[in-house]
């Protein structure tokens, strides 16, 4: 009874203390605030913000590649995945697709009295156009997904965040070495892509529609400029850059465990194709707009 007693006789005491103090030192501060561009940042499409995150992340590779800060060995690897892993496939699609082009350009040619035009138009419809976007298509649904994958399942996992804590910038280790390794090995399988679906095409044309190889080879050869592989390469090493940027940055992106990293994966690669087919139009406006002479020598 007399502790019960003690105790209150003290707790007044403590709550007339703490009402004078209050009353000294004024109210507590309130809570901060977040800043309204905050707000209206997590508020935002979550499209918004993932294509602001791959035009800064792509704007970062650009800046530490020029200063040399590239992981070689990281490189190296990535470099092997992206190259003699996706020869087989790149291959064996150029060769049907070249074939299928060369069954329906004999078809109509050969119509109008124009054999010897098709080497000429397939050479010109395998270099500018097809070798580049279909290896482009390829590397988006081979590689490119694996790519999302890979960082997303780290980033869920709290790997990224592991990287950081050791001081390794995630920038420097995972997407840099990505990016440069598609960007070089894009060009290669294009070329690569052409020679075989020529050669498929000229086989077909020769075995089957019985127009000699020379014949084909020749108008290829009057047809094609050095321009025209030129532009290919320069498509290409843009597609490969586009392909690895929006993969790693979507995942990077990724949120909500292995439903994420799926989501993260599929829309990598749909975004991936929809870009390339954007950066084909806008490049070959650029490249090829105006009248053209090619088939003028062939005639």
């Amino acid at each position: 009874m007399a502790v019960a007693c003690a105790r209150a006789s003290i707790l007044p005491r403590r709550t007339v203390r703490a009402r004078a103090t209050w009353e000294a030192e004024g109210p507590p501060p309130a809570p901060p605030q977040p800043l309204p561009a905050l707000e209206s940042a997590k508020e935002a499409p979550r499209w918004a913000w993932r294509s602001a995150c791959a035009f800064l992340l792509g704007g970062q590779v650009v800046l530490r590649a020029s200063r040399g800060r590239i992981h070689a060995k990281n490189f190296a690897t990535q470099l092997r995945t992206v190259g003699p892993s996706s020869l087989g496939v790149a291959m064996l699609t150029s060769s049907f697709v070249g074939m299928v082009f060369t069954i329906q350009f004999v078809r109509e040619f050969t119509r109008l009295g124009l054999t010897r035009s098709v080497g000429g138009v397939l050479g010109l419809a395998l270099a500018r156009e097809l070798s580049p976007v279909i290896t482009a298509v390829i590397l988006a649904g081979r590689v490119g997904s694996a790519f999302a994958a890979e960082i997303g399942s780290m980033q869920v996992s709290e790997q990224v965040d592991m990287l950081r804590v050791l001081r390794a910038d995630p920038v420097d280790f995972l997407v840099t070495p990505r990016v440069l390794a598609t960007s070089v090995a894009m060009p290669l399988l294009t070329v690569i892509c052409f020679t075989v679906g020529l050669a498929a095409s000229t086989l077909l044309a020769a075995g089957v529609y019985h127009i000699p190889a020379n014949v084909i080879l020749d108008s290829v050869v009057r047809a094609l400029r050095p321009w025209d592989m030129i532009a290919a390469l320069v498509k290409s090493v843009c597609f490969g850059y586009i392909i690895a940027v929006v993969s790693c940055a979507w995942g990077f992106t990724t949120r909500g465990g292995a439903k994420g990293v799926g989501e993260s994966t599929t829309s990598a690669v749909v975004i991936s194709l929809v870009c390339v087919f954007i950066a084909d139009f806008l490049l070959s406006y650029l490249f090829f707009q105006g009248e053209g002479d090619a088939l003028k020598q062939l005639t």
